[in-house]
Parts: C-alpha cells; sequence; structure tokens
C-alpha cells in the first residue's frame, strides 16, 4: 500500500487547522514535519512546540524528520510532542545504533535519511534495526526544489537491500514528489511519498492528495 504524508513545511501556517483537514480529506495517510536546526541544513523551521500543535488537529501518525545535528538530545522532547516516527539523519548521527535503539525504547518508530550523495551502503549494519529509510531526492534545507533523478536508482538498491534480507521497511522519498515523480519513485521500490509544494501549494489541498494517490495507483 503506497502512503501519501504531506509535509507541514508547505502549508500556510494561518490556515493550518483547514488544511489538515483538507489533506485528511483527501485521504493523507500521515503528516510530515520537517525540523532544521539552521546547523545541519541552512535554514530554521519549527521545533516540538509545532509538532505538538499539529498533533492536537489530527490523528493521523506524525512522521517527525529531524535536520539537525546531535538529534539525540531531542528525541524525548519530539516524542512527547506527539511524535509517532522519529527520523534522524545518518550524516549528522555519530552513534546512529544508539539513537535508533533509545527512540524505540520511547515507543517511536525509528528511520534514518540520507542524503542525495550519501551512498545505501550507510544503512547496511543498521538496516535490520530500522522501520523506515527515507531518501532524500533534493539536498535537504528548503521545499519547493526539482526532484533528483538518480535517487530512483538508490531508492531501488534500499529496497533490494531490504527485500534480500526480508525486512518490513517503509521506504520514503522526500523532494520534488508530485503526479509525475510520484510514479516513478513508486516503481523503483518507494512506499511512502512525502509531498509538500504539490499539496499545500496548490489552491485546492484536498483535491491535490487525490490526484497523488491517483497518479500511483
Amino acid at each position: 500500500m503506497i502512503r501519501i504524508a504531506p509535509s507541514i513545511l508547505a502549508a500556510d501556517f494561518t490556515r493550518l487547522r483547514e488544511q489538515i483537514a483538507q489533506a485528511e480529506a483527501g485521504g493523507a495517510d500521515w503528516f510530515h514535519l520537517d525540523v532544521m536546526d539552521g546547523r545541519f541544513v541552512p535554514n530554521l523551521t519549527f521545533g516540538p512546540m509545532v509538532v505538538s500543535a499539529v498533533r492536537k488537529l489530527t490523528k493521523l501518525p506524525l512522521d517527525a524528520h529531524l535536520m539537525m545535528v546531535e538529534p539525540e538530545k531531542y528525541l524525548e522532547q519530539f516524542r512527547h510532542a506527539g511524535a509517532d516516527h522519529i527520523i534522524i539523519h545518518q550524516e549528522a548521527c555519530i552513534h546512529l545504533h544508539r539513537t535508533i535503539a533509545r527512540i524505540k525504547e520511547l515507543g517511536a518508530k525509528a528511520g534514518v535519511a540520507i542524503n542525495p550523495a550519501t551512498p545505501c551502503s550507510t544503512l547496511t549494519e543498521i538496516l535490520p534495526d530500522l522501520d523506515i529509510i527515507l531518501m532524500m531526492s533534493v539536498n535537504p534545507g528548503f521545499g519547493g526544489q526539482r526532484f533528483i533523478p538518480a535517487t530512483l536508482r538508490k531508492v531501488a538498491e534500499a529496497r533490494s537491500m531490504a527485500s534480500t534480507l526480508d525486512l518490513d521497511i517503509r521506504i520514503e522519498v522526500d523532494g520534488g514528489i508530485d503526479t509525475t515523480t510520484a510514479p516513478k519513485v513508486v516503481k523503483a521500490g518507494a512506499d511512502v511519498l512525502i509531498a509538500g509544494t504539490s499539496v499545500f501549494g496548490t489552491d485546492n489541498v484536498e483535491q491535490a492528495v487525490r490526484r497523488l494517490q491517483q497518479s500511483v495507483a
């Protein structure tokens, strides 16, 4: 089953309740929250307080993507704010195994994200401990970027790695996802589509989610 995860980063925060309700009406499966610290990526977004606010607006799972250095310092805060999945970056976390174990101790699904230039082989040792792999299809830090085609090969490689070990791992793709790129990443092996601008940047959020679903039906 392909899941659609609209990215709150692209939403109109003055209409957040309304737009979350519209995305749900369109069939969104969970919501993605891009947490940026201005150090790991050249941008600042939001922290646990916004995650907590979104938690009050929806019962759907919340996918917290921590684009930050030393994410292990903030796991409890994001979990207590309502994050159901916590995703950290391979490039930003020195003690990856320890941090993944802690996420699971907190009762959340654990995921690792890798940037476009990071090879899938960096996940080999941690793969059996993961619930989610997040494949960045743009360089993290800003919304509205164009999809990097080389991501398709990496998605296929990650899916093959998981299948070889018979692991039940969700593969998310984040960046430049729309009705044109979505079918390509699904064909490569992705089963969670993170979409920001192509959903919240439209005049009709509900229809945008439905169009994305239809593109991969």
